[in-house]
């Protein structure tokens, strides 16, 4: 029955939200996968799709959504080829996981676990125990990373049973906090170009009977955050990292699988008003509300003391028809964050969470405007951020 004119529009509900895959289809689920394959103890393979091999090498490029592919074909023939192929030939993506965003699933990847358990719930969260606002990213202000991220990593677990485990990646990654608590075990070849990443994967794949490298290129996401993905500096990128992309396949050594993915897709927003929201510049939004975490499209809002209940009810009024507004315990409850939360991860999550529906962000211009002024974005749960490719090529 159509609404009547004179009533409020109702919020979305919770239930349209698409929830991620956990447990049989998201990126926590693939490096799980390939060690129950290469019989690391402790393992079992939550992706029934993929076929065991002696080697195996993940190429993750940084905010090369699936829909972004499907959509490239002239810019991207080889990774579009291999469409058929993903996600052990069913032709079908994985899903990133909420928020879909880089810290949290490079987190997702490296330790095989959702964002409930690893604890990096957005790109900014609250650290209870400071009160502070922690950028999991840059890891700003300093917080000590076991402490943050307790588990060991896949590529730990890999190394200490004897499989030849290595990353590849850039120099400046190597030290980083996040590459600590999510990407290491065995050894780092840090390496400038693309292309030298792309050999050093190869022979690093080649260099163990049995082998888990992995791999990794951030330009597709900056030039999106930059320009946005219609722009012709975001389609070089596609052109060049399909490239490296065919360069690896092209090199690998026998028994061996390259598993191509992505952290999250991107959108590009418009420059208006209607499309970016300034929670800076808008006193309901900001009214009773202590920090502002997350990202624009994906939003962790933590309120003072006893106001809870009432910034919960203003957002879903204000934002309702945009976004998908739930309480901390109604995302948890939806699995947004995956089947389980630990206790140390609870309140990291906001009092209230903002997942976009529409193509809208809430920017904030006085305290975040370098993220306030990005083209592409991405975070939340709609299929062109979090639907990720699976791509694979045999030897």
């Amino acid at each position: 029955m159509a609404q009547p004119a004179w009533q409020d529009p109702e919020p979305l509900a919770l239930d349209t939200a698409p929830v991620p895959e956990y447990g049989s289809g998201s990126l926590a689920d693939l490096l799980p996968t390939l060690a129950a394959g290469l019989e690391v103890p402790g393992f079992t393979a939550p992706i029934p799709e993929l076929t065991p091999a002696d080697r195996n090498c993940v190429f993750l490029i940084d905010g090369l959504g699936w829909e972004q592919i499907k959509a490239h074909p002239d810019e991207a023939p080889f990774l579009h080829s291999l469409l058929p192929t993903s996600r052990g030939g069913t032709g079908r993506p994985l899903t990133a996981g909420f928020p879909s965003t880089t810290a949290t699933s490079l987190a997702s990847v490296g330790t095989g676990l959702p964002p409930g358990e690893h604890g990096l719930p957005g790109y900014t969260a609250r650290n209870p125990r400071t009160g502070e606002l922690m950028n999991q990213l840059r890891w700003k202000p300093w917080t000590e990373p076991k402490a943050w991220q307790p588990y060991p990593t896949v590529f730990q677990l890999a190394d200490a049973v004897g499989v030849h485990t290595a990353q590849v990646s850039a120099p400046m990654f190597e030290q980083t906090p996040l590459t600590k608590i999510a990407l290491s075990g065995g050894s780092f070849l840090g390496r400038l170009s693309g292309e030298d990443r792309m050999d050093v994967a190869a022979q690093r794949l080649a260099a163990g009977d049995r082998s888990l490298v992995y791999t990794y290129y951030s330009e597709v996401d900056g030039k999106g955050h930059r320009f946005g993905t219609d722009s012709d500096a975001w389609r070089g990128q596609l052109m060049y990292v399909d490239g490296l992309a065919r360069r690896l396949a092209e090199q690998l050594p026998p028994r061996s699988a390259l598993y191509i993915t992505a952290d999250h897709g991107m959108i590009d927003i418009p420059f208006d008003e209607q499309s970016r929201i300034d929670f800076d510049e808008d006193w309901e939004l900001s009214a009773g509300v202590a920090l502002l975490g997350g990202e624009g499209r994906a939003r962790h809002v933590y309120a003072v003391p006893g106001a809870r209940a009432d910034v919960l009810a203003v957002w879903r009024e204000v934002l309702g028809e945009q976004f998908w507004i739930a309480s901390r315990d109604e995302a948890i409850a939806a699995g947004w964050f995956g089947p389980t939360i630990d206790e140390r991860v609870y309140g990291r999550i906001g009092d209230v969470v903002a997942a976009a529906h529409d193509d809208v962000i809430i920017t904030a211009s006085v305290n975040e405007p370098h993220e306030s002024a990005m083209a592409g974005v991405h975070g939340s749960l709609t299929p062109v951020e979090q639907l990720v490719p699976l791509l694979e090529v045999r030897s």
